[in-house]
């Protein structure tokens, strides 16, 4: 059973926004605020493309260069909840996404590869 459940995914027309929401459970939630938090994503036929990450505090955030300016990851560390706030959505951010967790190193392009990963939220976005 992963310990992080990724919610908020759906349809949306180019333009729109939608929220994102990873609550965690087990050892991840019993201590979320050491873990270094991100998302990534795999769309069909592409590799996973990490997204957003943020330090285990929130103090640092970094940002993929196709979704800087468009995309806002946030913690919850009362909640032990992550979020990905997603405006201006394109057709080309269509995926499934995942969140992610690990301790160490704490960078955007090794999200995909961190060690703990929930079964991922399907966002699509039509034209």
């Amino acid at each position: 059973q992963p310990y992080l459940q990724e919610s908020g995914g759906g349809s949306v027309q180019a333009g729109g926004s939608l929220r994102l929401s990873c609550s965690t459970s087990g050892i991840i939630h019993l201590t979320y605020n050491t873990w270094c938090m991100g998302w990534f994503r795999q769309s069909s036929g592409s590799e996973s493309e990490g997204v957003a990450s943020i330090t285990f505090n929130g103090a640092s955030t970094a940002y993929s260069d196709s979704v800087k300016g468009r995309f806002t990851i946030s913690r919850d560390n009362v909640k032990r909840t992550l979020y990905l706030e997603m405006n201006n959505l394109q057709p080309d951010d269509a995926a499934v996404y995942y969140c992610a967790a690990t301790r160490t190193p704490c960078t955007v392009v090794g999200v995909p590869n961190f060690g703990h990963r929930g079964q991922g939220t399907q966002v699509s976005v039509s034209s």
